[in-house]
C-alpha cells in the first residue's frame, strides 16, 4: 500500500537537526527511510507548500526544495477537494476542527486506498469520522 508522507515526518527528515532527535523521532524517520527504499512514498503538492513556508534562508530553502524535487506530486483532481470538503463539514458537525490540508490528505488517501503516515494527533481525531488509516511504523 502507499503511504502518503505528512508535513510532520517530512520536517523531522528534512528541517531537524538529526544530532538533536528523541528515540520516537529517530524510529520515525527510520520508518521513512524504509518506505523511501520500498516506492511507497506519496506527497502532493500541499504538503509540499507546508513543508518549504516559513524558510527564511535562501540556501536552506533551496536545498530543502532539490531534496523535494525527487518526488512527484499526486495529481489531486476536483472530486478530491469536494471530498476534503465533506469531510471537513461532517468534522466540524463532530465539533471536530482541523486544516483544510488535513482534510484534503484525508480525501487524498481515501479516494486512493492509501495510508497516512503522521506524528500528528490531529489524523486520530478525524480517523473516527472519516475512516482513514493511519500508517503504523514498524518496530526495530
Amino acid at each position: 500500500m502507499k503511504v502518503i508522507i505528512d508535513t510532520s515526518i517530512w520536517s523531522i527528515a528534512f528541517r531537524r537537526r538529526q544530532d538533536q532527535l528523541n528515540k520516537n523521532e529517530k524510529n520515525l524517520l527510520r520508518e521513512l527511510k524504509e518506505l523511501l527504499n520500498e516506492v511507497r512514498t506519496v506527497i502532493i503538492g500541499p504538503i509540499r507548500q507546508e513543508i518549504l513556508s516559513g524558510i527564511s534562508d535562501t540556501a536552506q530553502y533551496e536545498m530543502l526544495r532539490e531534496g523535494l524535487s525527487y518526488f512527484n506530486d499526486e495529481v489531486i483532481q476536483t472530486h478530491d477537494y469536494e471530498f476534503a470538503a465533506e469531510i471537513f463539514n461532517t468534522c466540524r458537525q463532530k465539533g471536530i476542527q482541523g486544516s483544510h490540508i488535513d482534510f484534503l490528505i484525508c480525501a487524498v488517501a481515501l479516494h486512493r486506498d492509501y495510508s497516512i503516515f503522521t506524528s500528528d494527533k490531529d489524523f486520530l481525531r478525524y480517523k473516527k469520522h472519516c475512516g482513514i488509516e493511519l500508517h503504523i511504523p514498524r518496530k526495530f
